[in-house]
């Protein structure tokens, strides 16, 4: 699996992408079917707020996409990474729930 952290209008440190990276491959744990997570940082300075967006790639599906934005950069991802959890988690139950029919 692939996990790629970007950021627009400026530079995340390493300890952020290392930290983004972590939580990211943390999706496994839902949904093991993941090929790629791209995770998108937009550190506008014209913008207070931090937005991020999280693209999940996964087998037999379409891509799953959320984001979120906060002042905090790490709370903004904690945000956007809520989001996708449930939104993969409903996909899961969905599928399991369809073949039990």
């Amino acid at each position: 699996m692939q996990t790629t952290v970007t950021a627009r209008h400026g530079h995340l440190s390493d300890s952020h992408q290392h930290d983004i990276r972590e939580k990211a491959n943390k999706l496994l744990h839902y949904f093991e079917r993941i090929t790629m997570i791209q995770v998108i940082v937009d550190l506008a300075p014209e913008q207070i707020k931090k937005k991020v967006e999280i693209i999940v790639d996964a087998e037999h599906k379409h891509d799953f996409v959320a984001s979120d934005e906060h002042e905090d950069l790490m709370a903004a991802v904690d945000l956007t990474m809520d989001r996708i959890q449930h939104q993969i988690q409903r996909y899961k139950e969905r599928v399991q729930n369809h073949h039990k029919h």
